[in-house]
């Protein structure tokens, strides 16, 4: 019987965005049917000296603010000075290399799926790409990372992930939103799955995986698919990503999200929308 490598799916998005709800359904359903599944924390089991660099972070954010301006919301990754951002792009080349040595022993591995909580491009959304210098940076860091079969950001409103998870200020999750839309400028293969329920993005996230070969092997295992979630028959639009650059335009249920098999972030939307 051949062997398939295992599908690499990774969860980006801003904190409070639903990414461990996700991966944890996902998870289940997936071990459900019989598949065998990686969960991989890129801070945890890729990131160079992870530790370390939350430690100097907020130190240096100490040495900036003798009070933090948000009471105990943290701030580690506000810190834009020049010396850090310099460390910084030292450390995430470290963590592009350490990250195409983790997923080389993953794709040999066991495993049917293996599941990122965050890839390089929460990394990369760090980086002010206002310059030629950064977004030539950033390009050369896509180019290096492995590119998964699978990349889905999770788009949320930033009131309702702080009101979920209240740890960073109300006004940088907004710009840290936006920076995530804006990576499909950079990373073409992107599914950005739009603010909704659980259970939606669940279904969308299952009839992604689904629509590419070879992912759900078994019968029972596509049947299992259609009886958690309804499929949906979605048109398309030949708009794409960067050519709207309001996203807040289009209604709840548009869907920006790649149809597997393409090179292009586009626009999805149902077909009684369209």
């Amino acid at each position: 019987m051949t062997r398939h490598p295992p599908q690499i799916v990774t969860f980006s998005g801003i904190d409070g965005a639903g990414k461990t709800t996700q991966i944890d359904s996902i998870t289940a359903y997936l071990v459900g049917q019989g598949q065998r599944v990686a969960s991989i924390s890129f801070w945890d089991d890729v990131a160079f000296m992870s530790k370390l660099r939350v430690d100097i972070s907020l130190a240096v954010f100490r040495q900036n603010y003798a009070q933090p301006p948000h009471g105990s919301l943290r701030n580690d990754k506000n810190v834009k000075t020049w010396y850090l951002t310099f460390a910084r792009a030292i450390l995430y080349l470290l963590d592009t290399l350490r990250l195409r040595t983790v997923t080389s022993k993953l794709r040999a591995g066991n495993y049917n799926f293996v599941i990122f909580d965050r890839y390089l491009y929460d990394q990369l959304v760090q980086i002010n790409s206002r310059s030629w210098l950064a977004r030539t940076y950033i390009r050369l860091l896509v180019r290096l990372a492995p590119q998964p079969e699978f990349a889905f950001v999770l788009d949320a409103s930033p009131d309702d992930a702080f009101s979920r998870k209240p740890e960073y200020p109300l006004d940088f999750l907004y710009g840290y939103r936006q920076a995530f839309l804006g990576l499909a400028a950079f990373v073409s293969h992107l599914v950005v799955i739009p603010a909704t329920t659980a259970e939606h993005v669940s279904c969308l996230i299952l009839q992604t995986l689904a629509e590419q070969p070879d992912v759900f092997v078994s019968t029972s295992s596509t049947v299992g698919l259609v009886a958690v979630c309804r499929p949906r028959t979605w048109t398309h639009s030949r708009n794409t990503i960067g050519q709207h650059k309001n996203y807040e335009s289009f209604s709840a249920t548009a869907q920006l999200m790649r149809r597997p098999g393409t090179s292009q972030t586009h626009l999805w939307k149902p077909k009684h929308e369209s």
